[in-house]
């Protein structure tokens, strides 16, 4: 079940997708399905998989050392790094501080119309060092575990020249379901669901949400080959958390 969504979620993440001459940093919690998901993806592209050496305020150090070419991460951490980044810009004065904010305006402004996350000039001069927080060869990030803010992602992708997937799922549904293409500019969608789950949406009148609505919006249901079977040991929570074949996020969605 595992492995079936680490393929899904490896067929979406670009025309690149995930290979053994990656490298990403297992750090999030071995027990989380996020960090399940990604090292379901190391098992089946045989991307090389470097284990921190257990302290997260020394997270920058075990980076520097790997060098991943994937960063999955969480919006806490993700934070972090904006507003250190954003610290270091707030700082820079003169000449410098107006490089980089033009900097900043431009590359957001090419973002917005679809014309790509690289520029020849301020990459080399502006974000370089930037870049290299992340140990220099990043070229996909992940983001998922909770919601995190358009204005956040969209300076992530700016500053190093990488994509961020935002991606949506339940650890009842092995983490990932939906998650966004590399190349789409937009931000505060989850992207479509990927090709091991099936989604709908259920009514829910009493509250207005009607999947016959335009937009259509309801529960987020899902079904396929990476749902549990059940709640260990517990079959009362079992059946309230399926309608049918159907497991019940309890998430409101809109298409």
């Amino acid at each position: 079940m595992i492995i079936g969504a680490a393929h899904a979620v490896n067929t979406r993440v670009g025309d690149k997708p995930i290979t053994e001459e990656d490298c990403y940093v297992s750090y999030l919690p071995a027990a989380h399905s996020f960090e399940q998901a990604v090292f379901g993806m190391s098992c089946i592209s045989g991307m090389k998989s470097g284990f921190f050496a257990g302290n997260v305020l020394k997270l920058t150090e075990d980076i520097g050392i790997l060098k991943p070419s994937l960063f999955p991460s969480v919006p806490r951490l993700w934070n972090r790094i904006y507003g250190k980044i954003k610290d270091g810009m707030s700082a820079a004065t003169g000449v410098k501080g107006w490089l980089v904010n033009r900097a900043v305006t431009s590359k957001l402004a090419y973002l917005k119309v679809g014309q790509g996350l690289e520029h020849k000039f301020y990459d080399k001069i502006v974000f370089k060092k930037m870049k290299m927080l992340l140990g220099g060869n990043v070229r996909i990030m992940i983001t998922g575990s909770a919601p995190i803010s358009g204005e956040v992602l969209d300076f992530l992708k700016i500053c190093f020249s990488a994509p961020v997937c935002e991606g949506y799922g339940m650890t009842e549904t092995c983490a990932g379901s939906c998650v966004t293409f590399p190349e789409d500019p937009e931000t505060g969608i989850v992207g479509g669901p990927l090709q091991n789950v099936k989604i709908k949406l259920r009514d829910i009148p009493e509250m207005g949400y009607l999947s016959s609505a335009n937009p259509p919006k309801g529960e987020i249901c899902f079904w396929g080959p990476s749902i549990m079977k059940g709640y260990y040991k517990n079959p009362e929570k079992t059946a309230e958390a399926f309608h049918g074949e159907w497991l019940l996020s309890g998430d409101v969605g809109m298409v």
